[in-house]
């Protein structure tokens, strides 16, 4: 049974690590609302660009074949995969689940003959893919490196991406990341990047049904416009599911958080009655003995 001493500190160390816990839960408050706003914002955004590309696609006769990235190179022997994470832990099972999802698609990818490689975007899933299948990881970058998530970030992991794929490094390109649900809540979504995937057939009618003028005049013409977004459009929904990935971490992390402090609370509500149970065992003993003592007197 532990002594009273050991109690005592055992107390006062809970204690301070629920202050530490409540902290971290009030920052990532903060962070989280900054973050949802950011990734709620990009969402239009990155589904907009999609709809005009699906339409251009859809009005476009290609007279000298289409883009690789639009259709791809014929192939779909190599398959890349961007695992998308944090770089900081204490956020629950926000990490894991992604790392679990692309350990799952490698060994089906695998299965089918397939060879996968990986880029992965934040040092968690780094640091845990790179215990099985460290010869797959291409490259790892940090996702933010503390700061707000900006274009360049997004930028520079297309630009790497796309290097690679004429470099024939893989055939198609999917990225495993969390789609923003809630502050509890957070959807494992895998998105294909590369070749572009085809729009559903609803949503290039709603982009050809609205008001179009009686003769479309495109300067310069479709198949060039097509071939300079179809790279934006990469850097585009990279940078959106990176603001999702980052929505998700901190409302991953605030309930975590919180739920660190109710249970820190919770110990210190029953390490303190075993403290007063203890105590009060230790009087009754030492009354009982001065008791005897005075009865043999």
């Amino acid at each position: 049974m532990p002594s009273l001493k050991d109690l005592k500190n055992r107390i006062a160390s809970v204690k301070s690590t629920r202050k530490i816990t409540s902290a971290m839960k009030m920052v990532a408050a903060s962070k989280f609302r900054r973050a949802q706003e950011s990734a709620e914002a990009s969402r239009p955004y990155a589904t907009r660009m999609a709809q005009i590309l699906a339409y251009l696609v859809s009005k476009t006769n290609f007279e000298e074949g289409a883009p690789p990235l639009l259709v791809g190179n014929g192939k779909e022997d190599k398959i890349l995969l961007i695992v998308m994470t944090s770089d900081r832990g204490l956020c629950g099972g926000f990490n894991g689940y992604i790392v679990r999802e692309a350990r799952r698609q490698v060994e089906r990818l695998e299965a089918e003959g397939k060879e996968v490689k990986l880029i992965c975007v934040g040092r968690k899933g780094r640091d845990l893919l790179r215990r099985q299948h460290s010869n797959k990881i291409l490259h790892a970058q940090e996702t933010s490196r503390g700061k707000r998530v900006e274009f360049s970030d997004a930028d520079d992991l297309a630009q790497r991406i796309l290097d690679l794929f004429d470099q024939g490094e893989f055939d198609v390109a999917r990225i495993v990341y969390n789609k923003f649900h809630s502050a509890i809540s957070q959807i494992v979504t895998t998105r294909q990047l590369i070749p572009l995937p085809p729009m559903e057939a609803q949503e290039v009618e709603e982009e050809s049904d609205k008001p179009q003028a009686l003769c479309e005049i495109f300067e310069p013409s479709r198949e060039e416009i097509i071939a300079k977004l179809l790279p934006r459009n990469i850097s585009v929904q990279l940078l959106s599911c990176l603001h999702e990935s980052a929505a998700g971490e901190q409302g991953a992390r605030m309930t975590a958080m919180d739920n660190a402090t109710r249970n820190a609370g919770d110990m210190i509500d029953e390490l303190t009655l075993n403290y007063n149970r203890s105590r009060q065992s230790y009087i009754t003993r030492e009354l009982i003995e001065i008791i005897s003592g005075a009865q043999a007197v």
